[in-house]
């Protein structure tokens, strides 16, 4: 009898400043328009708190689980049948802005199955690159 194919997790998080306000911030990381201007090929709502993220024409569904104006935003991804899993793959944007310098930082938390995490950190840095561009910070 063969085991299942039980794949372990990582959780990669990494901080940027970005030198934009969390109001004009936001919108970047939390709607389907935003996202899709920096993050991947495109995304799109499909129902209630559900998104379609497309990258390379191929379909990842993620439920949006956790929201905070400003603040943070979490997207729970779906199996193939858009139905959610146990330990699933989940993706977090949170914003913190310092008191002392006034700079805001944008924190990923990417929990998924392993990466080489220096080809992760490249990934991030020319999204988060991407996403400067967009806020003009």
């Amino acid at each position: 009898m063969a085991l299942p194919d039980i794949q372990s997790k990582t959780r990669f998080v990494v901080e940027y400043p970005i030198n934009a306000s969390p109001k004009i911030l936001f919108p970047y990381l939390a709607t389907a328009s935003g996202l899709s201007q920096w993050f991947c090929d495109d995304v799109r709502y499909v129902e209630g708190q559900r998104l379609n993220f497309i990258w390379d024409n191929d379909n990842h569904y993620a439920e949006i689980s956790g929201q905070r104006l400003n603040k943070a935003v979490r997207f729970v991804f779906l199996d193939e049948q858009r139905q959610s899993v146990p330990d699933a793959n989940f993706l977090e944007f949170t914003l913190d802005s310092s008191q002392v310098t006034d700079e805001v930082y944008l924190r990923v938390i990417d929990y998924s199955a392993p990466h080489d995490p220096r080809e992760q950190h490249e990934m991030w840095e020319g999204l988060v690159s991407k996403l400067r561009e967009q806020v003009g910070g």
